[in-house]
């Protein structure tokens, strides 16, 4: 395998880290310390995988997923989730108004079209005192800086301060009820640099995989610290909709 190759691969197993056990059961707990909802709703979700971790933490809430795949399709028929819904939370928020006092988006927003846009959709599936988890990255981060941008996926990326979110939510008709920067942090930055670096140099084949196990270890033990300074690569904030 070569460089670029095994760069990719050990990409793919750096962005699974976002969605491990332990950090979607720390999600669920972190919106019980506001509601215990009754519906939860979670956007993007693939084949499903944190609804199913957060009913092990809200056994009396009925999770369901919305996706643009048919992922969620698998999910339902794993049973993951309760109901699927399949397409743009944009397109499908009339049908879903009011359905659901909690909402959730992991690494959704900044990849939207219009976070904007999105933000209103999820007001109106959203209960009046439901609630709105989003977790993004920092813009500001000092990773992000040292880094450079050349490693993050090729995607539509919205950079979203702590401050213009909030501003926007609270514009929009929501409270924001919490927020946190060390809980989210993704510890991937020192393996997903050396992966795009490696990616671009044929004659380090040999030693990627090496290296870049090296890295990602480096990466979890050092997350501890780096979560509580500006090395902090991503946030949440909890939001309550407004009666």
């Amino acid at each position: 395998m070569d460089a670029a190759k095994a760069a990719a691969a050990q990409a793919e197993k750096i962005f699974a880290v976002p969605n491990s056990t332990r950090r979607h059961q720390a999600r669920a707990r972190a919106m019980g310390r506001f509601i215990e909802p009754e519906s939860w709703l979670d956007i993007d979700t693939g084949h499903g995988h944190f609804p199913a971790v957060a009913q092990q933490v809200h056994p009396y809430t009925a999770f369901d997923g919305l996706d643009l795949t048919e992922r969620v399709t698998e999910g339902r028929r794993a049973g993951r989730v309760e109901e699927a819904h399949r397409g743009l939370l944009t397109d499908l928020a009339p049908r879903l108004a009011g359905r659901y006092d909690a909402l959730s988006m992991f690494h959704y927003l900044e990849r939207s079209a219009d976070p904007r846009i999105e933000l209103i959709a999820a007001r109106t599936v959203l209960r009046p005192g439901g609630h709105l988890m989003i977790e993004v990255p920092v813009p500001e981060s000092r990773y992000a800086r040292l880094l450079g941008k050349g490693w993050l996926r090729a995607e539509p990326y919205h950079r979203i301060p702590l401050a213009a979110l909030r501003h926007e939510l609270e514009s929009l008709g929501y409270t924001v009820v919490a927020t946190d920067r060390r809980e989210p942090h993704i510890p991937f930055d020192l393996t997903a640099g050396l992966a795009f670096a490696l990616g671009r140099v044929r004659a380090a084949a040999r030693v990627a995989a090496p290296l870049l196990a090296a890295a990602a270890l480096a990466d979890r033990i050092l997350a501890p610290v780096v979560s509580r300074t500006r090395f902090s690569n991503a946030y949440r904030v909890i939001a309550r909709r407004n009666p």
